[in-house]
């Protein structure tokens, strides 16, 4: 019998079970106290298991309600206070109360009885026990073979499992469970249960042995056979074909290339470890290996995107060009939003350097390699230029595949490892000037070089494995985009960039052209002073050119001429005026067409566009005696010629009322100049000019010599717009003309002309010829009238003699 309150000694870590005897160790103060108070009473105390055993001090929830009764059979105290006490467990005790007396516990329980079970179950289960228990000391679970064999000996169902569980390690949950199961058999069972995972854990982790020296041995034996290569290498090939191969290796491991590439540079890399170092075969992959290794697969620089700073290097870099600095900085805003936007995870990273291919159109030495570049600092990335100019085959852009000898990646893989980033600003100059032959076409090669949906696995033929343009921001540069091929021209967004006028070629010699060349021919600041007239002059009578770059030079050859004559002279400053021009560069190389002194007779002023500016021309129109040819001179295009056809044309169709014999045309030759002859002349604008020319020699009514025409005509007498008006109002400008005809549809293309420049200037905007022949003729159409009213001469002969032949 058990008493009525029993002093309960929290345990931690184990679990008694009944008919063990024990040593406990008790060192807490609550274990001590219910330990003194077992023996002066009946000596009998209960054991109970604590849950979480970091608990100094448990209090009954911290406890189990299942325990075990233990009669006390020994008692030591220690000098350091702790008491060693023997017991024997008898009984299981189920927790009914507990009694909390502050300085430990007590509890009122119940004795849990074992609970009988059919005998033939019991038997099996016993048996199964021993077997599984045999079982896991044959796997190696150690236990004293004393205490093994005493376990196996036990007849008693019940003590059987509460050994077993004891002596095994298992979780402390599944012990005490064991402890408060009451039926024999299903103690049995929770014990087998047990014991088969302790069995499979153990099955478990021999297989993961296994694997794991399986894995060790193969890892050895690889590193062996590695070592015994490396071995055979030394001797075959010296120390320096292994350390190559280890070198390569190591920087692969490096590059953290994508696997597709790296699958490939793996086979390579093997082939070469296999081969002499000096055969052919060896040289070339040590070629290829070594371009692998040297591109830029994963280093780019972090973009700037700061719009005020990009606009202060473009204003600081070029003047004027204020069109092609608004784009810019258009697709710069454009690129940061889309930044801004990508880094709060709104768009894919890879949207952001998606954007137009850039196409710089216009012609030479106005800039537009040296935006580029400004580009490129501005947004803080590398810059790489390669020139396409006359280049003829497909493997300079694609490269050439590895079976010819020399075999190279093309320029667009050189011009990355050069820029040593994947995300350069990459400038295509002169794409116009791509050419096509046998080898292939490589304008057809760049389509995907600039195609976005395409050059994110651009495949160069010589590396095998795409590589990633997607982060290039491609820049072409081109003077004449009628040659770009429509496929490619379908990928670049335009940007035009117009020729200089000379207020803008004067501000650049200023700030730019003089400063350094003054740098480049050693001179100070001061030394030589060139005038602003003498600049204007240099532009106006040494040079001919849309851009800058003749304009450099000539400012070049005075300077060194200049800082000559400081030398052997001793001057210490030289002064250069639009005076000493002559004496310096000699005589002016071009002379500005200007207007003719008085009106005459079939001479018509008409303007023209060339990619180094604008200028005037006169088109002279002569009739003579004849059998009605037209004669066209002055190398004259197709165009033109067709121009002067139509303008025939027109003369005849409105012959009756211009007052001009239709017999006249029969019976005479015209003969159409438009000087200077050893220059070729294309174009349909000179319409006008050769219809007011044309009248005025059929006619006799002179042309005004102070106003310049241009526009396309018809046979029914409309005029079409033009190109070029800047450059053709600015040349006729230039020459000291101040009212100019230009067709009703250009109107809205003066804004592209400064407003000074549009000052003290008169524009007359005509949509028929009638309009253009009664501002151009001397009298305007009133004197046509008139001349068709007066009574007709006798003969044409006699009117011959009288033909006034006009000449400029």
């Amino acid at each position: 019998m058990l008493p009525e309150t029993l002093p309960v000694c929290p345990v931690r870590g184990s679990v008694i079970y009944p008919t063990m005897v024990m040593p406990i160790d008790a060192g807490r103060p609550i274990s001590i106290r219910a330990i003194d108070q077992a023996l002066a009473r009946e000596r009998v105390l209960l054991i109970v298991s604590q849950k979480d055993k970091e608990v100094e001090n448990p209090r009954p929830s911290d406890l189990y309600e299942v325990g075990t009764a233990c009669n006390i059979l020994k008692m030591r105290k220690n000098p350091d206070g702790s008491v060693q006490v023997l017991v024997q467990a008898f009984a299981r005790v189920r927790v009914r109360e507990w009694l909390d007396l502050g300085d430990h516990l007590e509890a009122k329980g119940e004795v849990l009885s074992d609970e009988p079970a059919d005998p033939t179950l019991v038997k099996a289960l016993v048996r199964e026990v021993k077997d599984k228990f045999q079982a896991l000391l044959k796997e190696g679970k150690y236990l004293a073979p004393e205490v093994a064999q005493f376990v196996l000996n036990l007849e008693d169902p019940s003590q059987l499992a509460d050994y077993i569980a004891f002596h095994m390690d298992f979780r402390l949950e599944d012990k005490q469970r064991v402890l408060e199961t009451a039926n024999v058999a299903e103690r049995l069972k929770r014990v087998l249960v047990l014991l088969e995972a302790e069995l499979e854990l153990i099955e478990t982790q021999r297989r993961i042995q296994q694997q794991v020296k399986e894995e060790i041995d193969r890892n050895q034996r690889e590193y062996f056979l590695r070592e015994q290569m490396k071995a055979i290498q030394r001797e075959l090939h010296g120390e320096e074909g292994a350390e190559e191969v280890e070198e390569f290796r190591k920087r692969v491991e490096e590059l953290n290339l994508p696997p597709v590439v790296r699958q490939e540079v793996e086979r390579e890399l093997n082939r070469f470890a296999r081969m002499h170092p000096d055969s052919a075969e060896a040289s070339v992959i040590r070629t290829y290996l070594d371009w692998i290794v040297n591109l830029p697969w994963n280093t780019r620089t972090e973009d700037n995107l700061d719009l005020s700073r990009a606009k202060e290097i473009l204003e600081r870099d070029h003047y004027g060009l204020e069109k092609v600095k608004d784009r810019v900085l258009e697709f710069l805003a454009v690129r940061k939003l889309k930044a801004e936007r990508a880094k709060r995870g709104e768009i894919p990273e890879e949207e952001v350097n998606k954007g137009p291919i850039l196409l710089f159109v216009g012609p030479p030495g106005v800039g537009k390699t040296s935006i580029a570049k400004s580009i490129a600092e501005a947004l803080g990335r590398k810059y790489v230029r390669i020139s396409l100019g006359g280049v003829r085959d497909e493997s300079d852009i694609r490269g050439h595949r590895r079976t010819y000898i020399g075999a190279m990646p093309g320029r667009i893989i050189q011009g990355l490892r050069q820029a040593g980033t994947k995300n350069p600003v990459f400038l295509l100059d002169e794409v116009d000037k791509l050419g096509i032959s046998y080898q292939g076409d490589p304008a057809a090669a760049l389509l995907e070089v600039l195609d976005p949906a395409q050059n994110k696995e651009f495949v160069d033929h010589y590396l095998g494995v795409p590589f990633d343009l997607s982060e290039v921001m491609f820049i072409c540069t081109a003077n004449f985009p009628q040659n770009i091929p429509a496929p490619l021209w379908d990928r670049m967004e335009a940007i035009e960039f117009t020729s200089y006028i000379e207020q803008e070629k004067l501000e650049i010699a200023k700030r730019y052209l003089l400063p350094r060349q003054m740098r480049e021919t050693g001179l100070l600041e001061g030394q030589v002073v060139v005038t602003e007239a003498a600049l204007m002059r240099l532009i106006t009578h040494y040079t001919r050119e849309a851009g800058v770059r003749q304009l450099e030079r000539e400012i070049g050859s005075l300077l060194r001429k200049a800082a000559r004559q400081i030398l052997e002279e001793g001057k210490k400053r030289v002064r250069i005026t639009e005076r000493d021009l002559e004496r310096y560069l000699g005589p002016p190389r071009f002379l500005p067409e200007t207007e003719a002194r008085e009106p005459q007779v079939g001479v018509a002023t008409g303007m023209y566009y060339t990619p180094v500016g604008g200028d005037i021309m006169f088109v002279e129109v002569s009739v003579m005696p004849g059998k009605g040819n037209l004669i066209l001179t002055g190398q004259l295009g197709d165009v033109m010629k067709e121009s002067a056809r139509a303008a025939l044309s027109y003369a005849k169709r409105n012959a009756e009322r211009f007052g001009i014999p239709l017999k006249r045309f029969e019976e005479s030759d015209i003969h159409i100049h438009v000087p200077a002859g050893a220059i070729p002349k294309e174009g349909p604008s000179a319409g006008v000019a050769l219809v007011s020319a044309l009248v005025s020699a059929l006619t006799e009514v002179p042309v005004r010599h102070d106003i310049a025409m241009t526009g396309e005509i018809t046979l029914t007498g409309r005029v079409l717009p033009i190109g070029g008006v800047k450059e053709k109002v600015l040349g006729a400008r230039r020459a000291g003309i101040r009212e100019v005809i230009l067709p009703k549809q250009n109107e809205a293309d003066l804004g592209d002309i400064p407003k000074p420049l549009r000052q003290n200037m008169t524009f007359h905007f005509v949509e028929h010829l009638d309009q253009v022949l009664d501002l151009a003729l001397v009298g305007g159409l009133k004197a046509l009238e008139e001349r068709a009213q007066r009574p007709k001469a006798k003969g044409v002969r006699g009117r011959a003699k009288k033909e006034v032949v006009a000449h400029a």
